[in-house]
């Protein structure tokens, strides 16, 4: 049974203008929302951001400030394939007919496109789904924007509808950047009368004036040693084997897991297991790539190869502004799991591998790295352990250290992110200008259930954001810490960050177990900048397009090499 809300409190922050900004100063895996200020669950204190989702800019998509009929002047009655058992020709007059109270845990939680969440205009169209609460069996959904002329009204007996493709269409053209609203309601229907009517979930979301790029691909955890890369590009509908385990060419292996793009996108750099080692990294071509899956490119010399294979372990970077000929370098934990190590891919003889000289770091292993873009830096975490080429134990920090042409130098911690918790699995904005990062108060860092994403200045000014979008629905029962928000990564650079109306938009992709409590899905995350740096945030945007039993895990966001999906009515 889900535990009663407060949604009279939640109700009184939407209409009071409560929501604000913040001034910010691979191995097997098993694997509440909140508006305006968050108590700190992790003890930090710190504030989150919440919600707001005026533009600023005129409606319409020529600029005017029209409306827009792009919601039906008539109610939908929905109904499944087939024609019965969906809801009644008198839905509207049985709704209308009564006053719906707030019945705490018994009525409809919204668990999909939930209460406060921003999609991209690009992104998935929307699913709202919702959990019953008291023996409902009908349900209202209605959407208003303040430039449409109807509300959308839908009546089903189902526990999630989907907006059909072409109303999204015009609903992202139209109403990106306009204040919206979306509310659950539901009733006990006998066939004759509804009884029981409770106002479920109720309050903003809306729709970024931008687009989401690239495309997303991520660790498909068949069982214990069993694993694959799968992916979409934004706003397919369905996913797609990116490189099965059985076709890497490298070598021999069952399991393909953490993984990042190569700058081209043709490639997928990855940590799985071998016949030599327990964890090797690897490359290989993409299912939509130019060259056959599988397939190692063209410029891997033998000596690149076995440095990556054998010298290499773990979690790995690549940086586009060292991807290309006489510098296609990947990096990773060295083989001991104490240094940071690079491999220089089309290299030979002692050119094709190093360490990264660093000093300042008062721990003895470095992990995890992630170059910037502008390939002058890498940040990584300061472990005191370390295994496999991930941190591992208490004390983890988040530091960055230069390159500098391989040849490293003095590292300093981001000092607006590490607490007395763990920090760790640190990555780059698309622009450098942010880093995000995991922190939990676990002892441990591996699919830990305590780990929440945090954003923060990579200049280490200010103090670091926890997001709103770690927090499952405050409707349900599941909440964070305690969900397993890892592996946070973001949107590429091609062509985000945008900016609109001094607003930039930025999107990260995490995993979470909030849906059930142990299968680990995908979920995204909006990060957005005004322009003095403060941040407003979002609730978190599950990717229905995934499996919904299958794990899912260390996702990246990049430019990688999909192939079309062959059901995207795109």
């Amino acid at each position: 049974m889900r535990k009663a809300r407060s949604l009279p409190l939640l109700l009184t922050l939407i209409a009071s203008g409560f929501f604000a900004t913040v001034h910010v100063g691979c191995g097997d895996s098993s694997d509440g929302s909140t508006f305006g200020n968050d108590s700190g669950a992790d003890g930090s204190g710190e504030t989150d951001g919440a919600a707001t989702y005026d533009s600023g800019g005129g409606f319409g998509s020529d600029g005017s400030t029209g409306m827009h009929a792009d919601f039906p002047a008539t109610p939908i009655l929905d109904s499944p394939d087939g024609g019965t058992g969906g809801a009644p020709a008198n839905a509207p007059a049985l709704f209308g007919g009564g006053t719906a109270t707030d019945a705490g845990a018994n009525a409809p939680c919204l668990v999909q496109t939930e209460v406060g969440s921003l999609l991209p205009k690009n992104w998935l169209r929307p699913r709202f789904a919702w959990e019953a609460g008291g023996g409902e069996n009908l349900f209202e959904i209605r959407v208003h924007a303040d430039n449409q002329v109807n509300d959308l009204v839908v009546y089903t007996a189902s526990q999630q509808w989907t907006m059909p493709d072409a109303m999204w269409k015009n609903l992202a053209r139209d109403s990106a950047g306009v204040p919206m609203t979306v509310s659950v309601r539901g009733g006990v229907f006998d066939g004759t009368t509804l009884t029981a009517l409770s106002q479920g979930s109720s309050g903003p979301f809306g729709i970024a004036p931008v687009d989401a790029p690239g495309a997303i691909v991520y660790w498909h955890i068949i069982g214990a040693g069993a694993g694959e890369l799968k992916g979409f590009s934004i706003g397919d509908e369905d996913v797609q084997t990116a490189l099965p385990a059985t076709q890497v060419k490298q070598y021999s292996t069952t399991c393909v897991g953490c993984h990042v793009s190569t700058p081209d996108g043709q490639y997928a750099v990855f940590s799985s297991n071998s016949a030599t080692t327990t964890w090797a990294d690897g490359i290989g071509a993409l299912s939509g790539a130019d060259a056959g899956v599988g397939t190692t490119p063209a410029f891997l010399t033998a000596d690149g190869k076995a440095a990556l294979q054998t010298n290499l372990v773990g979690i790995m970077t690549t940086s586009n502004a060292h991807w290309s000929a006489g510098d296609y370098m990947v990096m990773a934990s060295s083989i001991d799991n104490k240094s940071l190590q690079w491999a220089r891919l089309d290299g030979t003889g002692a050119a094709a591998t190093g360490v990264l000289p660093i000093t300042g770091d008062p721990n003895a292993k470095h992990t995890s790295p992630q170059w910037s873009h502008d390939g002058k830096n890498v940040v990584y975490t300061s472990a005191p352990q370390s295994a496999s080429g991930r941190p591992s134990g208490t004390s983890n920090d988040v530091y960055i250290a230069p390159y500098n042409d391989k040849a490293g130098g003095a590292a300093h911690a981001l000092a607006n992110a590490n607490t007395a918790a763990n920090e760790y699995y640190p990555s780059y904005s698309p622009d450098d200008q942010w880093v995000v990062f995991n922190r939990t108060a676990d002892n441990d860092t591996y699919s830990v259930a305590g780990a929440e994403v945090y954003v923060a200045k990579a200049d280490g000014t200010g103090t670091a954001t926890r997001l709103a979008a770690n927090d499952p629905p405050a409707c349900s029962s599941r909440k964070s810490p305690g969900v397993t928000n890892s592996w946070p990564r973001w949107a590429p650079a091609k062509p985000s960050p945008q900016t609109v109306n001094g607003l930039t938009y930025y999107w990260v992709v995490f995993s979470s177990k909030r849906l059930d409590g142990t299968v680990p899905q995908l979920y995204m995350a909006p990060v957005v900048v005004d322009a003095s740096g403060n941040v407003t945030q979002y609730q978190g945007v599950y990717l229905w397009n995934q499996p919904a039993t299958e794990k899912n895990h260390t996702p990246a966001w990049d430019t990688f090499a999909i192939p079309p999906s062959p059901s995207n009515p795109r």
